[in-house]
Order: structure tokens, then C-alpha cells, then sequence
């Protein structure tokens, strides 16, 4: 197997690479409370904690010392943590993207003359793996709508891009229910050349124009903070408008994997 991570592959650094441990459910955080004068614990359930993926690499024979240092050196700046967490994508899973860095440092064992293996430990503080080509959805009128995610095992957490015009008072609105979660927009001046951005994984809500370029917040629009996820499958999306005017919804799925 070979892997790609920040835009490079392992192939062209000239490293070999396997895995012998394949960490399938990422590590969990277990929520507990230890009651006086009860046996064990209550539980209040559980939440992935960060993702470790273990890669072993050998760098092939070279012709000298300093070919195999030259060799080192690539890998070591290749790697390089500063950069922080970057994308990661296994040969063996082609569609996902982890975002990684390294947890640790990294040490060359010698195997054979100008040879060397080292072992990788990449640290995901986010533990989903997410789909390179997601998933978008477009929703042009009023009304109910069916939006159906085929990517992933688990729920999403979505962007919403919203167009239309929206006036700066209280009485014009433009409500998004998905699954029962009403997402409702009110007075946020919104102008038919930006777009209202909802990125419900990072909490926040901003207006942009038309070349994403950060006009201003959008949080104090939004009547309640209720970011609403979606499901494998069908979801429900009803986008109603009072004193408003619809243009389109952008659904982002942010379709992932656990």
C-alpha cells in the first residue's frame, strides 16, 4: 500500500509501505460517574476520541551515505508538523481523506547498507474520514424537498449556503427545517449578490460575496442556534420565507465516515 499526505505520495519520496494494524473504530471517550455506595459506575454513554493510523515505511537501498541522508532529510521536511494537520489519504481507502499530522517524532533503524525503516504514528484530532468527492445537493423553490446522502456510515455535519434577499427587520425571514431542526434567518440584510453561510461543524454563520470573500457575521441572524446534522439517507429540508425572497440552498453534505 502507499498514501498520499499533503498533496505528495509516499511512491514518489521513494518509500515503501505497509500496515499491519488497522485502527477501524478510533479510540472512545467513556463518560462515567462513581455513585457512593453503588457497585461500578452509571454510564452516560461515550464519544470518539482522536484517530492513530500506524504506517511502517523502508527507504529502498541507495548508492551512498549521502544519497540515503538526501533521502532522510525529503522525508523529515515531508512530514514536517509545523505545517499542522494536513490531508491524508490511504491507497487503501481511495474516497476518504483523514486530516493528520504527526503524533510523533520519526526514527530511522538501519536494515542493510544506505538502507533504512522508520515507523509513522499520524494523529487525527479529528477521527471521521471524509469524502474527497463529496456530496452537494441544490434546492431552487420553496417548500418540502428530499435530500438523500449515499456517502459515509455516520451523520454530517453540513454547510448551508443560502442566496435570496432577506431585509434588515424581524419580520423577514427565511426558515431551513432539515429532520425537524429549524435553522431561521431573520434580518440579516442579506442582498441578492451574497450568500449566507452556515458551516454547522464550526458552530458559526457569516455573509460573503459572491467571491467568498467575509463580509460579516451571521450569528446574531440566526433566531436559534440550532445546527442540524445529516443523516445517511433521506433527509427531510423544508426552506419557508416570510416577507423574503428564495433564491437557492447549497447543501454541502460533508459526507463521512466513522
Amino acid at each position: 500500500m502507499g498514501f498520499v499526505f499533503n498533496g505528495t505520495t509516499s511512491k514518489s519520496m521513494g518509500v515503501l509501505t505497509k500496515m499491519t494494524t488497522e485502527n477501524r473504530v478510533p479510540d472512545l471517550n467513556n463518560y462515567t460517574i462513581e455513585i457512593a455506595g453503588k457497585n461500578g459506575l452509571l454510564d452516560l454513554g461515550s464519544a470518539l476520541s482522536e484517530r492513530i493510523i500506524e504506517i511502517s515505511c523502508l527507504i529502498p537501498p541507495k548508492k551512498t551515505d549521502a544519497a540515503l541522508l538526501a533521502a532522510k532529510d525529503a522525508v523529515v521536511d515531508w512530514l514536517n508538523p509545523d505545517r499542522d494537520v494536513c490531508a491524508l489519504i490511504l491507497d487503501t481507502e481511495p474516497e476518504r481523506v483523514y486530516y493528520a499530522r504527526l503524533q510523533d517524532g520519526v526514527a530511522f533503524s538501519k536494515v542493510a547498507r544506505h538502507s533504512s525503516e522508520f515507523d509513522l504514528t499520524f494523529f487525527c484530532p479529528d477521527p471521521f474520514g471524509y469524502a474527497i468527492d463529496d456530496e452537494v445537493f441544490e434546492i431552487t423553490k420553496e417548500g418540502a424537498d428530499t435530500v438523500t446522502r449515499k456517502l459515509g456510515n455516520t451523520s454530517s455535519d453540513p454547510v448551508y449556503l443560502l442566496r435570496g434577499t432577506i431585509d434588515s427587520s424581524s419580520s423577514s425571514y427565511i426558515t431551513i427545517t432539515t429532520n425537524n431542526s429549524e435553522l431561521k434567518i431573520a434580518g440579516a440584510g442579506l442582498t441578492a449578490a451574497e450568500i449566507f453561510v452556515v458551516d454547522t461543524d464550526k458552530m458559526t454563520a457569516y455573509v460573503t460575496d459572491s467571491d467568498g470573500n467575509i463580509l460579516r457575521n451571521g450569528l446574531p441572524y440566526i433566531e436559534k442556534l440550532n445546527f442540524p446534522t445529516l443523516a445517511v439517507g433521506d433527509n427531510s429540508v423544508i426552506v419557508e420565507c416570510g416577507n423574503a425572497t428564495f433564491t437557492s440552498l447549497t447543501i454541502q453534505a460533508k459526507s463521512r465516515w466513522r
